[in-house]
């Protein structure tokens, strides 16, 4: 794993669009995705996982939302939806949040005030090497779509539930992840261009499944007497909770943060 320290804003600049050339299309579109925290510390690790029996009730979480939900405005949803779905509204699910966007990651490595005096950290990952190691049923839907990431519609296509997506575990013979990018129900995940992860070992923290492909991450280590810089930059450029989170709430939680005392 390459693991980098950064000292200034330009440095992070540097580092996360040091892998942008593309070289097949000759443009400058990478293909990575990018996760930030407030702590270093934090694992890559689900909602679903953080959660006690996390295996035994990933069932029961995802029928009762399903139970709960207004099915009549989503009467044509299949599991994946569900949970996509369930993700953006705060279910646990076995998915991770990740972004297309460099400055998505820097705004969630720096927005929390109280961990101002630790260290950040960005993650990126690509996803073309973390998929080259998938199912060759998998791997054929990509390539059937000329695509770099599934889709509802293409996961749908081939897999139909949890289980199905499981036993590819062990018909495969080994751990793999998908990439998954998610409907546009709302402005929330247009607006930080989200994708999700997902690890056929619903109980393995990404991180540690990513041991197995160390060139394919890099960990940038955002020291904490940078985040100020970081911050204030973010919001000159506009990328803030006020346009992350479209509405009142992320209104209210720009203008609280941009006020506080740090």
């Amino acid at each position: 794993m390459t693991e980098i320290r950064i000292n200034n804003w330009l440095e992070l600049i540097q580092e996360l669009y040091a892998d942008s050339w593309n070289e097949g299309i000759q443009r400058h579109r990478t293909e990575n995705a990018f996760r930030g925290l407030s702590n270093v510390k934090y694992p890559l690790s689900t909602s679903l996982l953080r959660m006690e029996n996390c295996v035994t009730l990933e069932k029961n979480l995802i029928r009762n939302f399903i139970r709960y939900a207004n099915r009549r405005n989503y009467k044509d949803y299949n599991v994946w939806d569900w949970i996509t779905v369930g993700q953006h509204h705060g279910l646990p699910t076995r998915l991770l949040d990740w972004t297309r966007s460099p400055f998505v990651a820097m705004h969630f490595a720096t927005v929390n005030t109280n961990r101002y005096n630790e260290d950040g950290v960005i993650w990126s990952v690509d996803v073309s090497k973390i998929q080259s190691h998938i199912p060759p049923i998998l791997k054929e839907q990509l390539e059937k779509e000329n695509a770099q990431n599934f889709t509802i519609e293409m996961l749908s296509e081939k897999i139909k539930s949890l289980d199905e997506f499981d036993s590819l575990n062990s018909e495969y013979g080994k751990e793999f992840a998908i990439f998954l990018e998610p409907p546009s129900v709302d402005e929330r995940i247009e607006n930080q261009y989200a994708m999700f992860s997902m690890i056929s070992n619903p109980e393995r923290t990404f991180d540690d499944f990513l041991l197995n492909f160390p060139t394919a991450m890099k960990k940038i280590i955002i020291p904490s007497e940078c985040k100020k810089e970081i911050r204030d930059k973010l919001d000159q450029a506009n990328i803030s909770e006020r346009i992350l989170f479209p509405g009142m709430d992320g209104i209210a939680s720009w203008l609280k943060r941009h006020y506080s005392c740090i």
